[in-house]
């Protein structure tokens, strides 16, 4: 969500274009859609695992569902684009959009190619990659261009105003804890276990993620913020405010991360894409990298502790994590744009 946002904050630059969004009734993505101006459209969708599941066969039935629905609805707005970066709910409305010959562009923001976007590449005109690596997966249709940051968060690193919202004071480093776009069970229970001990030396700012906000979480503990959620432009402040970052290794987010070039601590989520993900930024040596599997809210405690007290460590790792990833992918990516319609 966050490279299609970041493409639509700078193609509204460029001129008079309408814009919709589709997507699920009641996927996370509505409220910060909305809040950005897109109008939203709300589709069915399913989703095809890669294991024996029953809802395999009740999935198929929405699939179709949804691309009967995405297929009217562009069948009246006539678009002259279709931009997905690789949900399975844009499977069927590029697949909608190919029928009624709207071209499609795809953006590939991680590094290994999913399963959504495989589906949906024979059917698109351009598929953009944030990785060369990823050039090989689409052939001479791919184009390397990096991946799209939040026009908010490139304003916030001119003009940031700390702070007061966040209840930080000068006297300790900041961390900021976040679990993904839907929050993390594993990252805020280890966080809640651990913030006693944190705050001796540190202060938390918590993104528990929707929904995962509950009177566990609210502990008063002088220098621990807790947010259920943090719209554009005070996660870009947060951000700013913080001296290490603690995450998932959602590629959008890292994206950011890479333009602030913030010292971080990357906890990929177990037995996914984000470990290829994660493993790209160790490699790099831009980020700590740790399995969920061996943290307990000691050894968390003390990595955390560690790095904050190595200055050269966390320069060092600032330095490589601002050169990590291609700059300029949403620039390029509107010049596309403007060239296919």
């Amino acid at each position: 969500m966050a490279p299609l946002l970041a493409v639509y904050d700078e193609l509204k630059n460029q001129g008079k274009f309408d814009f919709f969004w589709l997507g699920t009734k009641f996927g996370p993505e509505r409220e910060m859609v909305e809040q950005a101006g897109i109008k939203f459209k709300p589709i069915n969708c399913g989703k095809w695992r890669r294991y024996f599941s029953w809802r395999n066969l009740t999935d198929l039935f929405f699939i179709k569902i949804g691309f009967w629905q995405a297929f009217f609805i562009m069948l009246k707005s006539r678009p002259d684009l279709v931009m997905s970066a690789g949900s399975f709910v844009s499977v069927p409305v590029v697949w909608a959009a190919w029928l009624l010959r709207v071209p499609v562009l795809i953006h590939q923001q991680d590094i290994k190619a999913g399963l959504a976007n495989k589906l949906m590449a024979p059917f698109a005109k351009v598929v953009t990659v944030a990785f060369e690596k990823s050039l090989a997966d689409y052939g001479k249709k791919a184009l390397w261009v990096g991946n799209p940051v939040r026009q908010s968060l490139t304003l916030a690193t001119r003009n940031s105003q700390l702070a007061t919202s966040f209840g930080v004071k000068n006297n300790l480093p900041v961390v900021l804890v976040l679990g993904g776009g839907t929050g993390s069970e594993a990252i805020n229970r280890l966080t809640e276990n651990s913030v006693n001990e944190l705050t001796k030396f540190c202060q938390i700012i918590h993104v528990a993620g929707r929904n995962k906000f509950n009177a566990s979480y609210g502990l008063r503990v002088m220098g621990y913020e807790i947010f259920e959620f943090l719209d554009a432009q005070k996660m870009a402040d947060a951000l700013n405010a913080a001296d290490l970052v603690i995450t998932r290794a959602g590629m959008g987010f890292l994206s950011e991360l890479s333009y602030l070039g913030k010292p971080s601590m990357i906890i990929p989520m177990p037995d996914s894409h984000q470990e290829d993900n994660a493993a790209f930024f160790r490699n790099k040596r831009a980020a700590i990298t740790v399995k969920q599997k061996y943290l307990t809210p000691e050894n968390f405690t003390h990595i955390v502790k560690d790095m904050l007290a190595d200055e050269k460590m966390l320069a060092k790792l600032s330095a490589n994590m601002g050169q990590a990833m291609k700059r300029g992918a949403n620039q390029e990516i509107v010049k596309i744009i403007l060239k296919i319609i």
